[in-house]
């Protein structure tokens, strides 16, 4: 729980803004719905990522070719915004484990579509 208050102070807040704002372009366009559910999905987990984890589910040739798409036209720079916010938490001892956390959601940025988040035991 401690950690969940502290990432929202690192930068975890920010970027759930930015996955929210992912998901409403998306969902404004016909052609972005089908990615809207995942970016909603990775907001939520990126708002209290601590005693979740993120697992593999579909893994599909329609959902390579989701991801192929949508790392063109939107997960490279949401990608970029997680190892801005890594880099600049990694020169604190203190901003380590948010830095990693960052890290794994910088590589979930760039293939998002057929992830389950989980709770961890």
């Amino acid at each position: 729980m401690l950690l969940n208050i502290l990432w929202l102070i690192c930068g975890g807040l920010l970027m759930s803004l930015g996955w929210l704002v992912a998901a409403l372009l998306m969902a404004i366009t016909i052609v972005g719905l089908p990615w809207t559910p995942a970016c909603l999905r990775i907001a939520g987990y990126t708002l209290l990522p601590f005693g979740q984890k993120v697992e593999n589910g579909s893994t599909g040739p329609l959902s390579f070719l989701g991801n192929v798409v949508w790392f063109i036209f939107g997960g490279w720079w949401l990608a970029l915004g997680h190892l801005v916010h890594a880099a600049l938490l990694a020169v604190t001892i203190i901003g380590l484990p948010f830095a990693w956390a960052h890290l794994k959601l910088a590589g979930l940025s760039l293939a998002p579509v057929g992830t389950v988040i989980v709770p961890t035991e």
